[in-house]
């Protein structure tokens, strides 16, 4: 199993490239930010300084959507990076949460998020590629490697992981539903003929190393705000005993709209309707040994990464006791299997 960390790209900026740095030196395989330009800092430039502040992760957004960006554009980013830095870079795409609701935007649809994959990995793989009538391809792009993971909770969204995704991004924890989940995109895939074994399977999370149950879950509720607005959308559709497991839905009765001034922050001030037994669900809480313990059931549901959030107040400890303890014993697991 892979270890990724996933950092808030907040001034200063030299503070996110150092986050990242110790996570590299601590261990970790990634190094992933969220993607919302009005409510954070761009995240590429930042990509860029993190990758010349580095020399072995890999790096990209979580997530980024195909309609607050040309994706022409997004794929010419990946391949520059990967020019200057050599193939470091992975794109982790969805159809648009906070970045296009700040300004009052909507999620694109089904089939604009799989023509956007297409568009993205063609050309960012240094291939040609039709779009709006037109044979493109970057000229100065040569051996540019980029795997597009797709974010995604409701049935369309996790049939069209399988069908096209190289990964899966499931931004939660909770190992009956992530079961539930990946069993879905890989049925898609093999449904479609591919081999779902050759799929990514991402799981991120808040992850806290902490014994007080109380501060740990009031720093990692905001997580149960953020997933609950998703789920909103999937209730919507589906309506509350629909198709995806009430274990996911049944939580956001209480939801009252959302602000996303606080997005993502441990500060949030409206997310008291995430009960605790959520938190607990959703996230990674705790020693070593259960983190260690939670981390064993993921993998072997098939994840082969965890991507923890690292928005609190023990984000140096935290990874320390990771790179110390947890992702030895998760490596030391795998090499004794073998």
């Amino acid at each position: 199993m892979d270890f990724g960390v996933v950092l808030q790209t907040n001034p200063p900026a030299a503070r996110t490239v150092q986050l990242a740095q110790l996570a590299e030196a601590h261990g970790f395989s990634h190094v992933w930010t969220f993607d919302s330009h009005l409510l954070w800092q761009e995240p590429y430039v930042i990509h860029s300084a993190i990758l010349g502040a580095t020399k072995r992760v890999t790096v990209g957004p979580f997530v980024t959507n195909p309609a607050t960006r040309d994706w022409t554009v997004t794929a010419s980013v990946f391949a520059t990076l990967n020019e200057m830095y050599g193939n470091r870079t992975v794109c982790g795409i969805g159809r648009g949460d906070s970045a296009v609701r700040v300004t009052n935007g909507k999620p694109v649809s089904m089939s604009e998020l799989r023509e956007s994959i297409h568009v993205i990995r063609e050309l960012a793989n240094s291939r040609p590629v039709e779009y709006k009538g037109a044979t493109l391809q970057f000229p100065w792009s040569r051996g540019s490697e980029l795997e597009v993971w797709v974010a995604a909770y409701g049935p369309l969204a996790l049939k069209l992981t399988g069908e096209v995704g190289d990964g899966y991004i499931l931004q939660l924890a909770d190992v009956d539903i992530a079961a539930w989940m990946i069993k879905t995109v890989r049925d898609a895939a093999s449904a479609a003929g591919r081999d779902p074994d050759s799929i990514a399977f991402c799981v991120a999370a808040p992850m806290y190393i902490g014994d007080d149950w109380e501060h740990m879950r009031d720093q990692c509720r905001w997580f149960g705000g953020m997933v609950g607005n998703h789920v909103a959308d999937i209730v919507a559709k589906y309506g509350e005993h629909g198709a995806v497991p009430e274990a996911l839905t049944e939580y956001i009765a209480g939801r009252q709209g959302y602000d996303y001034n606080t997005h993502g922050k441990s500060d949030n001030d409206h997310v008291d309707f995430v009960p605790d037994e959520i938190v607990d669900r959703f996230c990674i809480l705790g020693t070593a040994e259960e983190h260690i313990a939670k981390l064993e059931q993921l993998r072997a549901l098939g994840v082969t990464q965890f991507a923890g959030y690292l928005q609190h107040d023990s984000k140096e400890e935290t990874m320390r006791v990771y790179g110390e303890t947890v992702i030895p014993a998760l490596s030391a697991h795998v090499a004794a299997k073998a």
